[in-house]
């Protein structure tokens, strides 16, 4: 097998590395990257952008566009260790934590992935059954022949949407800031995506030069959906941009987006499930390897009907996580606050923190330098602008809970 491996890599069939030889391009890179950040964030940006106002608004998106850019930079340059170009390749982003920050940030950065990867799901099911239900009152209301008037006047403030009491007013605002920071980074998949690239040139290289580029048409794209939904509904502007408007003509137009988003999400729910379900099996079967429920396939024969293989701790514990899912996302059916909660609860430690401290490392970069002031300054600005986001989104699902 080795001597098979080794003609390959001579004959160019393989990376040095062994591996496959990997054939990713620039647009390749650009392609992954804008079809992992778009996704039901999106929909709230019109809402957040009508919470911070026509001011506020677009700056936070630019805000956020600025950070992770800054993140996948300087993620980036961690796919190799311990030279950016010519280590060792690290696959992922618990692997590129493991090579250079050790055992115990492993442990944290995977709990929090896994716990994103989970969240995501829930975020998921409220999002699909907010959209089949757009779907039913869409076409009730075409049959019922209502009409909704529309002076075509652009609207909103320079403060937003206002509210009762100041207090209120900054819950809100934080929220808004949780569900930008819900919609950009893709740092927990980054590394993934690099692992794609050919070289030369340096895969960093090129993985710079795919994030701007995907991040300005990502940043321009949410611009317009955030900027144009608040210009259009105003201090009406709904939470979800598809389903909680006060139109519902052309009604086909709207079920077909809707459908899509259905569609999108149950594919996304797959693709955010399976790493899940593989570190869950993998280590029960490791920590139970004379275990039959955990690690034995059974046949089952049905009557004019192929042969059935069936794992039952499969059966179990997948059934098991989409139930919780599921109920979840019944218990606390909010849509903004839930992504909110996530953005904000993730966005500082995998987006920041670790790709700033794995930096550090892999260039070597020492204590108060001035680089090492200007990161450490940027992580900790990010981390209160998380932590206020996080505070805001947990006070809005407990109100909308509480009433």
């Amino acid at each position: 097998m080795a001597v098979h491996d080794s003609l390959e890599l001579q004959n160019g069939a393989c990376d040095e590395d062994g591996h496959q030889l990997r054939t990713g391009t620039l647009l390749t890179c650009i392609a992954h990257i804008i079809t992992a950040v778009i996704g039901s964030g999106v929909l709230s940006l019109a809402w957040s952008t009508a919470q911070l106002g026509w001011v506020a608004g677009p700056v936070s998106l630019a805000f956020f566009a600025v950070v992770t850019f800054v993140s996948a930079f300087l993620l980036s340059d961690c796919y190799r260790s311990p030279d950016s170009v010519t280590g060792s390749r690290n696959y992922t982003y618990m692997d590129a934590v493991r090579v250079n920050l050790g055992r115990k940030h492993t442990w944290v950065c995977g709990l929090l992935q896994y716990l994103s990867l989970y969240g995501t799901c829930v975020a998921y099911t409220i999002t699909t059954s907010i959209s089949m239900r757009a779907i039913q009152r869409s076409n009730c209301y075409h049959r019922e022949g209502h009409q909704a008037a529309s002076n075509g006047s652009i609207k909103g403030n320079i403060g937003g949407v206002p509210a009762s009491t100041p207090v209120q007013k900054l819950w809100k605002v934080s929220q808004a800031v949780g569900d930008i920071a819900f919609a950009y980074p893709y740092s927990i998949i980054l590394l993934e995506i690099q692992d794609t690239l050919k070289s030369p040139p340096p895969e960093n290289q090129t993985m710079k030069k795919a994030s701007i580029t995907a991040i300005f048409i990502t940043t321009f794209f949410y611009l317009c959906c955030g900027c144009f939904g608040y210009a259009a509904f105003g201090n009406t502007t709904p939470g979800n941009l598809l389903t909680g408007f006060g139109f519902y003509e052309p009604y086909w137009l709207i079920d077909f987006a809707n459908a899509c988003i259905v569609l999108h999400l149950i594919g996304g729910y797959q693709v955010y499930s399976q790493p899940v379900f593989a570190f869950v099996e993998n280590w029960l079967s490791g920590r139970f390897p004379g275990s039959g429920f955990v690690n034995n396939v059974y046949t089952i024969q049905i009557p004019f009907l192929p042969p059935y293989k069936v794992h039952l701790l499969r059966i179990c514990f997948r059934t098991a996580y989409v139930v919780s899912t599921t109920g979840l996302a019944m218990l606390f059916p909010y849509f903004n606050d839930v992504l909110g909660v996530l953005g904000a609860l993730n966005f500082w430690p995998l987006a920041i923190y670790f790709p700033v401290q794995m930096y550090f490392v892999q260039k070597k970069i020492g204590a108060w330098t001035r680089k090492w002031v200007i990161l450490q300054s940027f992580s900790l600005f990010c981390l209160i602008v998380s932590t206020v986001a996080l505070v805001g989104s947990i006070e809005g699902l407990v109100s909308e809970k509480l009433s």
